[in-house]
């Protein structure tokens, strides 16, 4: 299955795509030019990575098999098509980025030994990866004993600032509460049926959204329930929303267990024009295995939708499409992915070197910024986590969805009062 990924660029990229390069504007980096002088190895990596006069090794990992594939495979090629991008503009620190994937397998011990060996065998200077909130927690250890640097994509519950992860995806302010407080002033809503995967994001998002529906809006619960990974079978859940009849069906079903999920909810005959469903965990790269027939006129907040309107974006998915093929879509947790190579290299040109310590505290100045993100204006907060905009979209019948509502621009917040 194919995925396209954005480019973020100016309008004559698909001129430097004619003569073979893939290139982005200056504006998105914060360091001087990659064609300057190569400083010496020696100078710049002084705790033993994997870095020659001319490369840098990275890591990928994420779930290429198992039933997170259908979410994790766009986020890969993403972060590939940001390394060949700045491999086309010259690479970091005069060294061109190299390469070395492994597959979670959608098995959170295979995430933490992968990472283990990425880290200890293959020196990597950073890693771009994980998706779900349990292979995250699974490889955090690894990462925080061989001090390494992990760029996670994927929009999460929060509760969480590691020295060693840099978090491009939104927590828990900047979609959980965003999310409710629209859904409860657009649609009137009062009543709400929860309804997520069992693993520690969905029942930590859950615990975080009823928090919030009883204390702060004034609302009720009116049923909570979970499904294992890959599961397949709603049925039950589904008479039971029947029976109780809520406001929104509130959804963090994640992987392939949506395709299930949104096909039985049609086949009940639970659609939007008599259900209003928002959910948290489905993007475009989902969609594209459920088919928009089975969600049209539901809705997602995400950060990011394929479908933006900005010169950035057009950009983006163009290069994407280009890299991987005219039917590849992209996804919230796509583009987060992308935007994970390129602050790594604003922080080690900030640096002036790929040791970890120093990437971490230039990182933690507050001054690394990607203006021309497709996304948007993002910068990068001083706990690790981006600024960002949270926007609803409803999905229509062709997979793509309308944006029908955008944030300011939020600060991260992971450990917000009263929801811990």
């Amino acid at each position: 299955m194919k995925y396209s990924r954005y480019r973020t660029g100016p309008n004559s990229l698909r001129r430097f795509f004619v003569k073979g390069l893939m290139a982005l504007p200056a504006t998105i980096f914060l360091s001087a030019s990659c064609f300057a002088a190569s400083p010496s190895t020696a100078e710049i990596n002084t705790t033993g990575l994997a870095i020659t006069d001319d490369t840098v090794t990275v890591g990928i990992l994420h779930s290429l098999t198992g039933t997170m594939a259908i979410s994790e495979t766009g986020a890969q090629e993403a972060e590939k098509l940001a390394i060949k991008q700045i491999n086309d503009m010259g690479g970091i620190l005069g060294r061109k980025i190299e390469i070395i994937q492994e597959d979670g397998a959608s098995d959170w011990p295979t995430f933490a030994e992968k990472s283990r060996k990425l880290l200890v065998k293959d020196k990597v200077a950073a890693v771009f990866g994980a998706w779900t909130s349990a292979s995250r927690k699974a490889v955090l250890p690894v990462f925080e004993k061989e001090n390494g640097l992990l760029y996670y994509p994927t929009f999460y519950e929060g509760l969480e600032q590691s020295k060693n992860v840099i978090y491009t995806g939104q927590e828990a302010t900047q979609q959980i509460l965003d999310g409710l407080n629209w859904v409860a002033k657009e649609k009137k809503a009062k009543t709400f049926y929860l309804i997520g995967s069992d693993y520690i994001w969905p029942r930590t998002s859950m615990k975080i959204a009823r928090k919030h529906i009883e204390n702060v809006l004034g609302g009720r619960v009116v049923g909570e329930e979970y499904k294992p990974l890959g599961n397949t079978q709603f049925g039950s859940v589904i008479n039971k929303i029947r029976l109780k009849k809520p406001d929104v069906i509130y959804a963090a079903v994640v992987g392939g267990s949506n395709v299930a999920w949104f096909k039985q909810l049609k086949a009940a005959g639970i659609t939007s024009k008599k259900q209003t469903l928002l959910t948290i965990s489905v993007t475009e790269d989902e969609v594209l295995g459920i088919g928009g027939e089975n969600l049209e006129g539901f809705y997602s907040i995400m950060k990011y939708f394929q479908s933006l309107e900005n010169e950035n974006n057009k950009a983006f998915v163009a290069a994407f499409k280009e890299m991987w093929g005219k039917d590849s879509v992209i996804g919230d947790v796509t583009q987060a992915a992308y935007l994970g190579p390129w602050l790594w290299k604003a922080a080690v040109e900030k640096a002036g070197s790929f040791d970890v310590d120093k990437i971490v505290a230039a990182s933690e100045a507050g001054d690394i910024e990607l203006k021309t993100a497709p996304e948007g204006y993002v910068k990068l907060h001083k706990n690790h986590h981006l600024w960002s905009v949270a926007r609803v979209g409803k999905w229509n019948k062709d997979g793509q969805a309308t944006v029908v509502y955008e944030s300011k621009l939020l600060e991260p917040d992971p450990f917000p009062a009263g929801y811990q």
